[in-house]
């Protein structure tokens, strides 16, 4: 079974159970319980596979045997898809939270779930307002995964050493509290933005990017998978040297498509960072390459959440222009030949060697 269908089957194992305990307290809350289940059920699950990879990095370097051979890899191969599907859990919870700060009307495609409950608020002619109403349900929805993430987290551990499970732990706390806090410093961005001083913001936008995803996307994952198989100092120490730059590399192609994106293929309407006012590495790049007017005419226009089709393709037109396109995916390229060089000698199974660096181009290739 493919390593995505594993993590979905303990996802939806997982919401089986919730189902029957919401059910239990009121009928009412099986909208809770749908909206849950339709917001696990896709995605690209990079987070998920990140952490397999990293287990099995550490956990299958002896042998190199098939890594998804439940018979070969001995117990721990549950843990694992627990773990990851955790990450999952943890993951939809941050995009309820995100979408709601950044005032996002789409998720993949469908309504974000604060719209999705204000929509239901506003269809029903309920009492009070529809988005106060979507926006508190929303937030409960992302305190709800967050809980039922650690609850998750915490099913596999009794399968592992203890050290393992203590060291699997200390990343998955130390997760939290990094991508909480890089949020909070995206946030502080877009708000301060014009009272720090020009010269430290590239240095402040690439300090979101370590953050905020970097280490959240990609480097915490590979961590926690390889403390669950006991990994050595030099291979967690490896794993961080790819996963730091690769995740950097991830955010990066992120940015590009939060400006230049397909919305029928992101799920998110083209240019929306632009209208959330992003102080990306992107923008930082192009104010320091284009002329005074034009610098001026973006910062009037960035963060606002009226722009229309034609201002969009003016501020695509002069990132364009200006070169910073070009320089960021050369970031982009560097940055994932540091990540291949931190596997190029590193104690690690060669079949998840060769996974890390093909997962690598998937993540920093994409179109969403």
């Amino acid at each position: 079974m493919r390593l995505v269908d594993l993590v979905q089957r303990r996802v939806d194992e997982f919401l089986d159970a919730q189902d029957s305990a919401l059910a239990g307290i009121s009928p009412d809350l099986a909208t809770i319980a749908s909206a849950c289940r339709d917001l696990l059920a896709g995605g690209k699950r990079f987070r998920a596979r990140f952490c397999y990879w990293g287990w099995a990095a550490v956990a299958t370097v002896a042998d190199e045997v098939d890594p998804l051979d439940e018979s070969a890899v001995h117990d721990t191969l549950p843990t694992v898809i627990d773990a990851a599907a955790a990450l999952e859990l943890f993951h939809a919870a941050a995009l309820v939270h995100d979408d709601i700060m950044d005032h996002s009307d789409l998720r993949r495609g469908a309504p974000s779930l604060h719209r999705r409950f204000e929509a239901l608020h506003a269809e029903r002619g309920w009492r009070g307002s529809a988005p106060d109403y979507g926006t508190a349900t929303a937030l409960l929805v992302g305190d709800l995964l967050i809980g039922w993430s650690d609850d998750l987290f915490e099913s596999g551990l009794a399968r592992v050493p203890a050290d393992a499970a203590r060291a699997a732990r200390t990343e998955f706390g130390l997760m939290r509290s990094e991508v909480t806090l890089g949020q909070y410093l995206d946030m502080l961005e877009e708000s301060a933005w014009a009272e720090i001083d020009e010269e430290e913001r590239l240095s402040r936008a690439h300090r979101v990017i370590v953050y905020k995803s970097a280490k959240y996307s990609v480097e915490a994952p590979l961590l926690i998978g390889a403390s669950l198989a006991q990994a050595s100092l030099a291979q967690l120490d490896a794993l961080r040297g790819f996963g730091v730059p690769l995740g950097v590399a991830f955010q990066l192609r992120d940015d590009l498509l939060g400006v230049f994106g397909d919305s029928s293929v992101t799920g998110k309407p083209a240019g929306d960072d632009l209208r959330d006012g992003k102080r990306t590495v992107l923008v930082d790049l192009a104010r320091r390459r284009l002329p005074a007017g034009t610098v001026r005419i973006i910062d009037e226009l960035l963060g606002d959440p009226s722009l229309d089709e034609e201002q969009i393709a003016m501020l695509q037109t002069a990132f364009r222009d200006s070169g910073a396109v070009d320089e960021v995916e050369a970031i982009i390229d560097r940055n994932v030949r540091l990540a291949a060089e931190a596997l190029a000698e590193a104690s690690i199974a060669r079949s998840a060697r060769d996974a890390l660096l093909t997962l690598a181009n998937d993540v920093t290739r994409r179109r969403a």
